[in-house]
């Protein structure tokens, strides 16, 4: 079939079509995902009780069988000695060894009963555990397809010349924005969402000290959830400049780095961040300004979180050849020869400053401090 012979609204109304069943498939995938997530909690909670119920009966075993063990001797006392003891007290020891013996029978069942009762939940929490897992990773590759179907499909008859070549383009670019998705959303869950739960429970907290302890402690606790909220406002910032700071495209490189550094100084007030930088008026082209950001934020970031500095020095010199930035910190440094297994944060400033043909040095020492030195050519108009 010639391309010219292709009914176009045809094809159109099969791609929408194909967009309404692949979305369809999409909610009943998140939908699956979510009631497993419920019922992994429900299991979860039932698992705890199940546990704690298995201490108990053993405990309750145990002293069953101290009991039982004394309840033994006592018969065995009385049946040597017979003719000293009443028929009553035979019957008694008779009677109490026989019950005690009794209840531990019932005791160990009811451990046996739980120990498979815990081991069956156990059993299906790994499998919603792996159904969770399956479900996000099918609703992510399903982003991707219902992605490329309503965005690089959407012109048809264009993808026609060349299908081969904007497929493959198409889910290069999605499947990198996914990615970035995937990572905002863990980050504003592991961060600002975890933050914000916490701060109602301490309110929480709060309302309950005021009641049972009084003012004093209730301030102490609201001190603190005033700084929780201020960690929470800074996270969302921090995205925020993650995702790709406003003033880089109408300032450049300089300004937004000097507002960047302040804000980061003024939410980590033990924390001081001198900048320097020299020829502010040069412009540099857009993917050297953005690159370099990202590689002084992620330098900036690491001395905080990882090397828990207390002072911060940046450096930034522009010129016409070239472009230097210096990052140095007074932290606890750390030895660059060791591979720390599931960081690739210094991996992927590398592939950063390669890709613009420039020049990463790291100086650091355990116990010294580190200095991040980046170096690009650049050529401005």
């Amino acid at each position: 079939m010639s391309i010219k012979k292709v009914d176009i609204q045809e094809l159109d109304a099969i791609l929408e079509k194909m967009i309404h069943m692949v979305g369809a498939s999409k909610n009943e995938i998140f939908n699956i995902g979510e009631q497993s997530r419920l019922d992994f909690e429900t299991l979860l909670e039932e698992l705890k009780n199940i546990r704690s119920m298995v201490l108990l009966v053993i405990e309750e075993g145990d002293q069953l069988e101290r009991k039982a063990r004394l309840a033994r001797k006592r018969l065995s006392e009385v049946s040597m000695h017979f003719n000293t003891f009443s028929e009553a007290q035979v019957r008694e020891a008779y009677e109490v060894a026989h019950s005690l013996q009794v209840d531990l029978q019932m005791n160990r069942q009811m451990e046996k009963q739980l120990r498979h009762k815990r081991d069956d939940l156990q059993r299906r929490l790994i499998g919603l555990q792996n159904t969770i897992e399956r479900a996000e990773h099918l609703v992510s590759q399903i982003s991707i397809v219902l992605n490329f179907l309503t965005s690089d499909l959407a012109q048809v008859g264009e993808i026609l010349h060349d299908a081969k070549r904007r497929q493959e383009f198409g889910f290069k670019i999605i499947e990198a924005q996914e990615e970035e998705r995937k990572r905002l959303s863990r980050e504003i869950h592991d961060g600002p969402a975890q933050m914000m739960a916490n701060v109602m429970m301490r309110s929480d907290l709060i309302d309950r000290i005021f009641r049972e302890q009084g003012a004093e402690e209730a301030l102490v606790e609201i001190r603190n959830l005033k700084k929780m909220v201020r960690n929470a406002l800074y996270e969302v910032r921090r995205i925020i400049y993650d995702l790709r700071p406003m003033a880089l495209d109408d300032l450049g490189l300089v300004p937004t780095l000097r507002k960047y550094l302040s804000n980061i100084e003024e939410y980590n007030q033990t924390l001081k961040i001198d900048f320097v930088s020299l020829r502010e008026d040069i412009r540099l082209p857009t993917k050297m300004e953005v690159a370099l950001f990202r590689l002084i934020q992620e330098s900036v970031q690491n001395a905080i979180k990882h090397a828990e500095a207390s002072t911060i020095t940046v450096k930034i010199e522009i010129n016409k050849s070239h472009v230097m930035a210096v990052i140095k910190d007074d932290g606890k440094g750390f030895d660059p020869d060791t591979k720390k297994e599931g960081s690739f944060g210094l991996i992927g400033m590398m592939e950063r400053v390669d890709l613009l043909n420039g020049d990463l040095t790291v100086d650091s020492s355990i116990g010294k401090g580190t200095v991040v030195m980046i170096s690009m050519p650049i050529e401005i108009s």
